[in-house]
């Protein structure tokens, strides 16, 4: 039983399919996109569908406790729900960190204590935070977006070490995955990138699936999907 965190669209939805490919139950959690998640549900042979905000610590802690009643147990959390915005930081507010934050980083701390109290009920389980390049370069306009995903990367070390040794907390840190609103800057990135070209949820799922089947002897680590960008 995987639950996968802002699984409705883009990346979250390329996971939770090919999650499904691998022969895993899968939990879709959305927050608004209701449609789109429905959508993805379907794909994935009905998977069980929960909403939360995620900016809610007392949502958090209802929605793994909904998954408990529901699903009876927990072996796998993909934390992969997350938002992105540009902004001189000169000119951020104290609501615009927060807002990056509150998903961003105080929620994957969250929903990695409450998925850890369930996977210890039934012997133990894996953790895979989605992180970013923007983890491990720094962007001049997205200061606060690079401080909460650079936190997901030592969040993921620290947890692991908490968590061991019946779980694992690694994480996945993508590069430029391209989508239809992909803007100037994005189309630059991936001209500098190494392999010429974007990634895809797919090449990300790939990196995810190998987390959640690893031994406990892989723990603590970040895999950039990059195409060799962070190298660069």
């Amino acid at each position: 039983m995987v639950l996968v965190t802002g699984a409705a669209r883009r990346i979250g939805r390329g996971i939770a399919l090919r999650l499904v490919e691998e022969g895993a139950r899968v939990c879709i959690h959305y927050h608004h996109s209701e449609q789109d998640a429905r959508r993805t549900a379907e794909e994935c042979g009905g998977a069980e569908l929960f909403r939360a905000n995620l900016e809610s610590v007392p949502e958090i802690g209802r929605l793994f406790a909904d998954l408990e009643q529901r699903m009876g147990r927990l072996d796998g959390l993909v934390n992969n729900a997350a938002r992105f915005t540009r902004f001189d930081p000169l000119e951020i507010t104290e609501k615009d960190w927060d807002f990056i934050h509150s998903v961003n980083l105080k929620a994957v701390f969250f929903c990695c204590q409450n998925g850890a109290r369930l996977m210890q009920k039934t012997g133990g389980g894996r953790i895979v935070n989605i992180s970013s390049l923007g983890g491990i370069r720094p962007w001049a306009e997205h200061v606060h977006y690079n401080a909460s995903k650079a936190g997901v990367i030592m969040l993921t070390r620290g947890l692991a070490k908490a968590f061991a040794p019946s779980i694992t907390v690694n994480s996945v840190a993508p590069g430029v995955i391209p989508f239809e609103d992909i803007d100037e800057r994005g189309k630059r990135m991936i001209e500098a990138t190494p392999a010429r070209r974007g990634g895809t949820p797919a090449e990300v799922a790939d990196a995810v699936v190998y987390f959640l089947k690893a031994t406990n002897f892989v723990t603590g680590q970040t895999l950039a999907v990059d195409g060799g960008l962070s190298q660069r």
